[in-house]
Formats: structure tokens, sequence, C-alpha cells
């Protein structure tokens, strides 16, 4: 970047405004947070003797705002000491902070006036060369900038974060016809780099690309829901996870989004395109505007399409029916090949078993997808000269598993055109030019590079970021070094392998573990290091429990005991390998997950990592090394024979793995001691294996040696009559039940070191065979068995 972007200004603290800012801070950038300031004293300000000159009147609104994303939840900081980092004032007294900033970022009333309004006075303070955006999701850049000087509008474009910032991937960057090229590269770049997301460039038209997409087709299948009586669990049961698109389908989505923030989406739409046709397509059906009315606007208003409700049963989720405007138990939609899809093993299968079939579920996916592809095409190159740029946005914004382009390929463009035609549709000219030049798909493949059909009626190629790595390109290119069912080695290059764990949900069974010593062998003799990572939904979600619940109801205890130990000697192979080892979790990195990260000899670990020991919740400890690793963690910084005193530092790991803490993020992972001060984060999951790899090769680099073995105090039977006396305590107090409590002790005599003087000195492997027969007495307890089968049924614990 020619500018370096270190603070920000984020003008406006509502929703999106304080949330823009929390994740700004969480990437640490320093943030000005600024709002109005407030024209009426409330109630409780009166009664103080306060008026509207007084700073705590003042900051009224903007404290608000950063109190409401403090607790927002899910979190909209990675840490809650993140808002350190943001500073509150408002506009009329603290304006003239912006000049210290090098991007504002403006995030006001999607009004078009108010907007101007603000920008007027923004550009009195700014300075020169300042980037300047807009966080709108519809209103027009261009006329926004109306009226600032040419340097001001040079600078300026529009900045679309989707809602939660934190979470979503796409960023809409929006630049006008006077915004410098050099300026949107740079904002490209660094949202890509230090935001971590998804960046994809759009054209100032309504709405943009993802929502303009995406409330079409939403549109499109209310319309046919009401058009063909379909129910409102038919649209959601087609349009789901069946059809490679989130378990939230479309109705849900609907009320998490807010059905008022759709219906003004919807409307702004139409009220800014030309056609008849068009100004039709985004017209919001009757029943949703009267919901509106009703204020029925979804999950912040406690009902929208879902409505949940007490009743004998317990809780239970109702449905609205638009034809009665009445609320009805939810009916379960059940079609032949809703059915096919579920069993499929491909994404491919689930579609076109979806869209091939011949009951009223594949009616429905058909109607609504052919409208939703001809629909896109046509808009092409209205709201975008790339289709990449439109398959990435409806991926990265909507959470789709293919965009509208990458759905066609699949489906085959022929074909389905020959369908379409037959049915009487008029076929969009990008769709005519490209079966013109003889082609079939709109992709195309070549290593490393990335082929589409463009508007230009030319196959163009761009190259990938090299920090892009993908372990099924690696597979197709023949990278795979070794491999068994539940584990791969792959060639990095330049020396480097990668573990990956590819079992169900990445649960590490037999043939996980078997990998791990076959992949530190390989690399000890041949390699520079290893990456421990993986592209799944989750890192890993911890020890394959059907396989241990099976061993100890069949009373396999030898077989339990060697699995166990085998896990254990295994993370101590890594965590010794004569090579440097670098884990990569992200999202759902549990158990047996996070203790192989325990192993590495560092972590980067995503942003987005959920960390914790979990076992309590199965009635076990851990017991692969995690309950040893901790500890040493939480006393790694205190100097040997310095007379500290260790048990608080004890009864802090005590009480995280009893209470089965889980991060929820990597900062917090830090603070929670499961990752150390030294292990990276990366804020961009697209580079996390690429970050990994390369501290692998600084590691190697700067002549890695593996750690010295050294002996451990614990604090023996004085510290484990602590820990189980406040373990006795919460269970005479109600807090935990009687299990819980055995299941604490057995923890605290692990965490103490046994039977012995307080100070004494053990080895690692005396508290690993303290941690293994720990886990096995506890698995043979029923109690315990009865958890881990509940948590196999339902994926919930059970506290008996």
């Amino acid at each position: 970047m020619t500018t370096t972007i270190n603070r920000v200004a984020v003008l406006g603290s509502g929703v999106m405004g304080a949330a823009i800012a929390a994740h700004l801070a969480g990437v640490g950038l320093e943030v000005e947070l600024l709002d109005m300031v407030p024209s009426s004293l409330t109630e409780a300000e009166k009664a103080k003797g306060l008026t509207l000159s007084d700073p705590e009147v003042r900051l009224r609104i903007v404290r608000t705002g950063l109190e409401r994303a403090l607790k927002a939840r899910p979190a909209a900081f990675y840490t809650q000491r993140a808002a350190d980092r943001i500073r509150i004032g408002n506009f009329e007294d603290h304006l003239d902070r912006i000049a210290d900033c090098q991007w504002i970022i403006e995030v006001i009333v999607e009004n078009l006036e108010a907007k101007r309004a603000l920008l007027k006075h923004v550009e009195a303070y700014r300075r020169p060369g300042t980037v300047v955006s807009s966080n709108t999701s519809g209103v027009s850049i261009t006329k926004m900038a109306e009226g600032r000087s040419e340097e001001f509008q040079a600078h300026f474009l529009g900045t679309h974060f989707f809602n939660p910032p934190r979470y979503m991937k796409l960023l809409e960057i929006i630049p006008t016809a006077k915004t410098r090229p050099d300026v949107v590269e740079d904002m490209c770049q660094f949202a890509t780099r230090v935001l971590g997301k998804g960046v994809v460039v759009a054209k100032d038209t309504p709405n943009f690309i993802a929502n303009r997409i995406g409330t079409y087709g939403l549109l499109a299948t209310v319309q046919a829901m009401l058009e063909d009586g379909y129910t409102v669990e038919d649209v959601d049961a087609v349009f789901g996870p069946a059809m490679g698109r989130p378990k939230s389908a479309v109705f849900r989505t609907l009320d998490l989004v807010g059905i008022d923030t759709f219906v003004h989406v919807a409307h702004n739409v139409r009220d800014s395109v030309s056609t008849p046709e068009e100004k039709a397509a985004f017209e919001v059906p009757p029943f949703i505007l009267e919901m509106v009315k009703r204020g029925w606007i979804g999950e912040k208003a406690g009902q929208g399409i879902y409505k949940r409700v007490k009743s004998e049963a317990g809780r239970e989720i109702l449905t609205l029916d638009p034809s009665t405007m009445e609320y009805r138990p939810r009916k379960k939609a059940e079609y032949p090949s809703l059915t096919q899809a579920k069993y499929a093993t491909s994404l491919g299968d689930k579609i076109r078993a979806l869209l091939f079939g011949k009951d009223r579920a594949s009616a429905l996916a058909w109607k609504v997808t052919k409208k939703t592809l001809l629909y896109t095409a046509s808009k092409i190159p209205e709201i975008a000269d790339d289709i990449l740029a439109v398959d990435r946005a409806m991926k990265w914004g909507f959470n789709w598993e293919l965009g509208p382009f990458e759905l066609w390929d699949l489906i085959g463009v022929r074909e389905a055109v020959e369908r379409m035609r037959a049915e009487g549709e008029a076929i969009p000219p990008l769709v005519e030019d490209l079966l013109a030049q003889g082609l079939d798909s709109w992709y195309h493949k070549e290593p490393g590079q990335v082929g589409r059909f463009m508007p230009d009626k030319e196959v163009r190629y761009t190259e990938e970021p090299k920090e892009w790595i993908h372990l099924p390109r690696l597979r197709e290119e023949g990278k795979v070094v070794m491999e068994n069912s539940g584990a791969a080695l792959y060639d990095l290059g330049d020396g480097v392998a990668c573990l990956e764990f590819r079992s169900p949900h990445n649960a590490i069974g037999p043939d996980v573990v078997e990998m791990m010593f076959k992949a530190a062998e390989e690399v000890s003799k041949n390699w520079r290091g290893l990456v421990i990572g993986n592209q799944a939904k989750n890192f890993s979600v911890g020890a394959n429990l059907f396989l241990i619940l099976m061993g100890v109801q069949e009373e396999e205890w030898d077989e339990v005991e060697m699995a166990v130990s085998q896990f254990q000697q295994a993370n101590m192979r890594l965590k010794y390998l004569d090579k440097p080892v670098v884990a990569a979790p992200f999202a759902m990195t549990l158990g047996g997950g996070a203790e192989v990260c325990f192993a590495a000899s560092r972590v980067q670990a995503s942003a987005e990592t959920y960390m914790g020991l979990v076992e309590t919740g199965v009635g076990v400890i851990p017991g692969g090394g995690g309950t040893k690793e901790l500890l040493l963690r939480a006393i790694e910084g205190v100097p040997e024979k310095s007379g500290v005193d260790l048990q608080p530092l004890v009864n802090r790991t005590f009480e995280t793995i009893a209470m089965a803490k889980v991060s929820t993020s990597a900062a917090e992972a830090k603070e929670m001691g499961f990752l150390r001060a030294g292990d990276g984060i990366s804020v961009n999951p697209d580079t996390l294996l690429y970050d990994a790899k390369r501290k692998v090769l600084q590691l190697a680099e700067n002549g890695y040696r593996p750690p010295v073995r050294r002996k451990i105090p614990v604090v023996g039977e004085p510290g484990y009559a602590v820990m189980a006396v406040g373990a006795y305590t919460l269970r005479m107090g109600g807090y935990i039940s009687e299990h819980d409590e055995k299941i604490a002790k057995k923890l605290a005599w692990v965490l103490a070191g046994g039977s012995v003087p307080a100070g004494t000195l053990v080895s690692e492997q005396y508290l690993l065979d303290l941690e293994r027969e720990a886990f096995l007495s506890l698995a043979g307890e029923p109690k315990t068995q009865e958890r881990m089968a509940y948590m196999l049924k339902h994926n919930k614990p059970l506290r008996n």
C-alpha cells in the first residue's frame, strides 16, 4: 500500500458502526468512534441535574453504541480488551480527530442527504490523501460525493461490510468513476490482508452485487411459494444444505437479517431500477409488509416467520402461515428428491437430485434456480465486470457453497439452456455469447489460475494469490506423500509437509494417530518441518467418541488404554520432533484437537478459533496430554526454586478444564492459556496454511531445536485438597452434580501430581500416566457412558 492505515475514524455508532469499530480494533487498529450529540435529556439525566452541555450527556449515544457492541452475541470483539483501542467522541466536539486518521468510514442512517451533510463536515477536517468511505447497503456512492472537491472524490468509495462484520467474510468495495484506481487497489489489499475480508469490486448500482442477487432470489422463492402452494417448511427444506445453502435456508435467514431490513433493501432496488419487469420482481408480497406493520420483524422482535413459544412439551417453534397470518406447529417437508439429496455423498449429487427429480420439491428448486440464474446472467456487466466477483459475493456474503455461475457449470450450461428454452425463457446475451464461442462452461481450470468467460467474449486467466493454499488442488496435482482413511500428508513445497485430518468431523481415532507417527518419522528424515492443518468445517472436534464408548461398553479395556496411550505418545513425538511443527487450528478445535495443537512447536491460529478442553462434558478428563500441557502453560513463566505459590495458577487451570471453557476467538485463547504469547493469529482464513508454512520456514531457518525435557513442580496432596474442597463446596451449593464432583476430583488429582508432597518434581510421563488412569477410571462409570451416548445422539452435553 502507498499509505499505511493505523488509525481509523468510524462515524456512527449504531449496530453496524459499533460492530465495524469492534472488528477494526480487534485486528489491531486504533479507532475513533464518533456519533451525534443528543438533542434532549433522558429522565435519568434530568434526575442527576445534568444539562445538554455535560460531557456525560454529549457522549451518551456513542457510549451506548459501544456498550451494545461489548454485550453483543455473537461477540463483536475478538476479546473485550480490544475495546481499549477505541476512543469515543461526538461530531460536534471531536470531529477534528479525523485529521489524524488514514481512513474515515461513514456509517450513519441510510439517507442520502444525511450522508452528504456529514461528508461536507468531514471534508473540512480531513487531510488530503485520506481515504473516505461509506458503509451503505445501497445508497448511491456517486451521488453521495457530489459537491465535494476533486481530491476528496478521488479518495472516496463505498465499503459495504456484511453483518456481523467480524464473522461475515464479504466486503464489497464500490468505486465511483472519479475514484483513483490505486486507491481502490490499496483498499482491496488492506481489507484482504489486515481485515481478513474476501473483497469484491462492485459497480455503483442499486444494492451492489450480493444484496441485488440475494434479494431477487429470495423474492422469487417467496413468489413461487405463494403461486404454487408450498409451505414455509417446503421452501426451507429445499433451499438449505440440499442446495448448498446455509441451514438457516430462506426464512430463518430472513428472521435473522430482520424483515424490516429486507423490505428496505428490496424497495431500494425497486425504486432505483427502470423497467416495469424488474420493478415487479422487487415488489414485496403483502403478507411480509403486514408483518412489518405488526412488528413481527424477526429474531430481534421475538417473532417473524418463526416464533418460539413454551408448550407442555417444552419450547416449541411455530411457523407463520402467510394465508391466515396465524402461527401453527411446524410441518416436516417430505419429498423423494429431498430424501435422495440427503443421502447423496457429494454436493453435486445433492443438487442434481433436487433439480432433476420428478416431485414438487424438484419443481420448486428448478423454478427458483432457473429464475435466479437467468437474472444473474442478465445483470453482467451492469453490476460487475467479472462473474468471479458475483460468485464470490454470493458465497462470502450469503454463505452459498456455490455461486450462480459455478452452479450453472455444475448442472451443465447447454443442458440447462435447452430446458429453459423449451420452457419459453429468454436467454441473456452473455449466455448466448458463451455458447456461440463453443464453450460449455463459465470456468476453465489451469494450475494456480482462475479462467472464466468475460463480457468481452474472451476467457481470461488470473493467478490466484500465492497465499491461498488449497489442499484439494494439491491432491489433484499429485502432492499427496502418504495417506490412510483418516489423514494424509501433503507436500506444501519448500520442504514443508502438511498433515491433514480428514475423518468424519476430523475426529481423532486410530487411523489419525497412526498417521501422526508416520508423519513425524517422514518429516524427521526428509523435510524441513510440518504444518498440521486442514480445510474442513472445523479443525477437529476431538477424539472419536463413538469408538471410545463402544470399547468401554464391550469392556475392551486393553484396547481403550492402548488407544489413549498411543495418542499421548503421538503428541509427545510431535512435541519433541527435531523439526519444527506448526498447528493451524480454526473454528472448533476441541478436546483432542486442542491437544494436538498443544504438542506443536508453535500455533498459527485463525482469528475465529474456538479452542477448549471439553472432556468433562462427556464425563472424563483430557487424556491425550491436554491436562498436563495446560498445567505446563500455567506455570512455565515461574522461575525454578523461586518460592512462588503455584496454587493459584493450578486452580485457574483446574477451573478452565473442569468447566469445559472454550475460547470465542484465538485472541481469547491466548488470554485463557490455550495459546502462548509467541503463537500467531491469521485474520484471513484463506492464508492460514500459508502463514503456518511461513512460520515453519522461519523456525527452520533460525536453527530450530526441540524443547528440553524438564521436571515439573506440582502442588501435591495439599494442593489436591484445596481443589477437592472447592468441588465439594460447589456440589453442596447445588451448582454441580455428584458425578461432576467425582470428575473434578479426578482432574484435581492429576493436576496436583497425585499422592506426593507439595513441590515434588515429576516427569511429563508421570503426569501422562495419571491422566490416562483417570480417563480410564471415569470412562468405566455408568454415568459417564450415559453422557457419551447422549452427546453422540443429541450433540449436546448431559448433566447427570
